[in-house]
Order: structure tokens, then sequence, then C-alpha cells
């Protein structure tokens, strides 16, 4: 499953035509639920700072308030909407009701790491603001990770792709972030799931014990 809706060449011509706009609405609206690949957003900003066709902090903080704001947003979405919105945004990518839940769980029991860490993993980006809030995650909590997630995560990819950029393409770059970004989620989806099954196998051992 991709979030790669908009082709590279799409988003390289709308921040050459748009700027700094394209970049913090990109954040903002993959923030809201919407399937922009705004990693790939970020990664085209800090290639153009690399350029000179940007300025870097101007790029830098638009990444974060875009983040933090598309943040907030899907927080008071997910909050005030409640289960059936996640259900709606989840069909989008073609996520099921029940896996929903069994995330739901999972991020009941993690909140502020899956707030921090989903910055770094493109389906927990676009889930975790609204997860938080459908979970009635305490919002002064919720704003602190999500702000922290941000700075790391935006921090994170402008400066890569400033640096990487001067000396690969853009298209290799966003590749090799891509690739970086399935290990992730499969090291994550290890760490969380194979202790829940692990306890799962003991607890059926214990029954059949008795």
């Amino acid at each position: 499953m991709s979030l790669e809706l908009i082709s590279l060449e799409n988003i390289q011509e709308v921040a050459h035509n748009y700027g700094y706009w394209a970049i913090f609405l990109g954040i903002l609206l993959e923030n809201l639920g919407i399937p922009v690949p705004g990693e790939t957003v970020t990664l085209v900003g800090g290639f153009l700072a690399g350029s000179d066709e940007l300025n870097f902090w101007l790029v830098l903080g638009d990444a974060i308030m875009g983040a933090v704001i598309g943040g907030v947003c899907g927080y008071w979405v997910g909050r005030l909407s409640g289960w059936a919105f996640l259900v709606k945004v989840g069909s989008i990518f073609r996520i099921s009701e029940v896996r929903l839940l069994n995330i739901k769980e999972q991020f009941s029991q993690n909140s502020a790491k899956a707030v921090f860490v989903g910055r770094f993993l493109a389906l927990l980006r676009v889930f975790a603001a609204p997860l938080a809030g459908v979970a009635e995650m305490p919002f002064r909590k919720f704003f602190v990770y999500n702000f922290l997630g941000a700075f790391a995560w935006a921090s994170l990819m402008v400066t890569l792709a400033f640096f990487a950029g001067k000396i690969i393409s853009l298209e290799q770059l966003v590749a090799w972030v891509s690739k970086f970004a399935i290990v992730a989620l499969l090291i994550l989806g290890g760490l969380i799931f194979v202790p829940v099954w692990l306890e799962s196998r003991q607890v059926k051992e214990l029954g059949s014990e008795k």
C-alpha cells in the first residue's frame, strides 16, 4: 500500500510554483487524513533549499508549523467526530475496522510514544492525531508530544534533503527514505505485535494446563 498518490514530478512543480505555501499545506493536509505524501513534500522543500531556490529556515518553519497545526486539527476532528470518522479515513487506505480496533487498542497503551514516533511513519503520521482524539488522550499531553515529534521529524527530513540533495538526485533520496520508512514500520510492528502474540500464547497455555 502506498501513499504516493501524487507523483514526485507534480510535487516538484507545485513546490516551484507556490514555494513555502505548498510545503505548509502539503504537510497540513496529510495530517488531516488526506492522502498527500507529506514526507516527499518535506524532502522536496529541503532539496530546493539546498539548491538555493528556497530558504532553509523558512522551509523548516513551514514543515514544523504544518505538522503541528495539522496534528492539532486531526486531534480535534477525532475527538469530536469519534470512531465513525476514523473508519471512513481507514477505508481510504483500505484498512479494515478490525485492524483499526487493534491499532486503537495498542495506541491507547502507548499514546505518547505513538504520537511522537508516528511522525516518522507514513500511516501513523495520518492516523496518530485522530486516534489520540478518539482515545481521548489529554490535549495538553498530546500537544507536547505532537510538537516534539513534529520538530524532530521536520528537522531530520529537511536537513537530510538539504545536505544529501547536494550529492544525490531527489529521486534517489526519496527512494532511500521510503525504503527506510518501510523497514522502520516493520520493526515497529514487530515491537508492538510480537509481545501481544507472546502474551496471548502464554494465556492459552495457562488455560490448557487448567
